[in-house]
């Protein structure tokens, strides 16, 4: 076990992957691919391990990232792939984006010229359109003029190969009818764009919009691209919607239990003497705590799965440890391994559990998993 030191580490379900894609990948139209939303270290799995298994094992050719080091390790792992950048990249490093054949996002006339001045050969691009989620991109009233600038930008830069259009939904994952309502007027932003491009002779290979929540509640045939995110990493896009059937938490969070002890009614655990023991009672020290990505948030009120029972926290969760009330639980004892997301026997606490008692949603909870964390990947 040492070379995990056996404190505290995430398993990475490879299986649960391959079957998550399975799934996703047939609840894709006939003219759509997945494109691997692979950024912050893959959601927090790790990059380099997902990437290298959905390529090879998964049959996966697009991926998206978020900056230009993550595409590099993406062009490591997947040499023949297709790589976007979906945000912001200096021009100074645009020629680097050409050598290691990564695709640009590009998000206005402006940078899109800079990008050419600094790329000595051509640079792949796709246009980002800014529909409505008000963050980056061309945005405009009406598709003809939109059309008109993406025309303007690839007549005018003859170094960039435009090969597509894309945005990205605000509240795909929602029900509420006006949201419904002002995601078609995204879509339909977008298609008529494409369209009107197409009149005016530009036949661009790709449009796509459809993130994890448009997959699941709005599948549309004409994204050419399903950039597949959370939903990849079994976690839900919105936890008052239903994820597809079959599809599961790749990751699951694991520590040890390092001490354990009997203390008395009024005895106090942990910083701040915010929990004060009612009764008798037995608490396990566990070695997990916020610098290890477990938020303090938790304190006192999550659950940690300990021989299949739930054991709650008890007082504050610590930078390195944390305790937890184990007295409905026999033959506890040092080295038992506790599970903080994941199953044991009936029980499951999920990222998405965790993120409700704190206010936030599972992306959060899994990619701030820190790097101190190892990932052992299962297979």
């Amino acid at each position: 076990m040492k070379p995990y030191l056996k404190r505290a580490w995430a398993e990475i379900s490879l299986p649960v992957l391959k079957k998550n894609i399975r799934i996703i990948r047939s609840m894709c139209k006939e003219n759509t691919e997945i494109m691997a939303v692979v950024k912050a270290d893959a959601y927090g799995h790790g990059d380099t391990h997902v990437v290298k298994f959905l390529y090879n094992k998964c049959g996966v050719k697009y991926f998206a990232v978020s900056n230009l080091d993550e595409a590099i390790t993406v062009r490591e792992n997947a040499p023949d792939a297709d790589i976007l950048i979906l945000g912001y990249t200096p021009p100074e490093y645009a020629h680097e984006s050409s050598e290691y054949n990564i695709i640009q996002g590009v998000t206005s006339y402006e940078y899109a010229c800079l990008l050419s001045q600094n790329t000595p050969s051509v640079l792949r691009c796709h246009i980002k359109i800014d529909t409505g989620m008000g963050r980056i991109g061309l945005r405009y009233d009406t598709p003809e003029k939109c059309a008109d600038e993406i025309v303007k930008i690839i007549q005018d830069n003859k170094k960039l190969s435009i090969e597509g259009i894309y945005t990205h939904f605000a509240a795909a994952d929602s029900l509420n009818p006006d949201d419904i309502a002002y995601t078609d007027r995204q879509e339909k932003f977008i298609l008529d764009t494409y369209k009107i491009l197409a009149q005016k002779g530009f036949n661009l290979p790709h449009v796509h919009f459809m993130n994890s929540a448009s997959l699941c509640y709005r599948n549309t045939p004409e994204s050419t691209l399903a950039r597949a995110g959370i939903i990849m990493y079994g976690l839900h896009p919105d936890t008052s919607l239903p994820l597809p059937a079959g599809i599961k938490p790749v990751m699951s969070l694991k520590s040890v239990i390092s001490h354990v002890k009997d203390v008395k009614k009024g005895d106090c655990i942990s910083y701040g003497r915010t929990f004060i023991a009612p009764h008798p009672m037995k608490i396990a020290s566990v070695t997990i705590g916020y610098a290890d990505g477990y938020s303090r948030l938790l304190s006192s009120k999550a659950d940690i799965l300990v021989h299949g029972k739930r054991c709650r926290i008890t007082g504050r969760v610590c930078m390195d440890q944390l305790m937890i009330d184990v007295s409905d639980v026999p033959d506890v004892k040092t080295g038992d391994v506790v599970t903080l997301i994941g199953s044991e026997g009936c029980e499951t606490v999920t990222a998405d559990d965790l993120a409700g008692i704190y206010g936030t949603i599972g992306y959060e909870v899994v990619c701030g998993i820190s790097k101190r964390v190892p990932r052992i990947y299962i297979d």
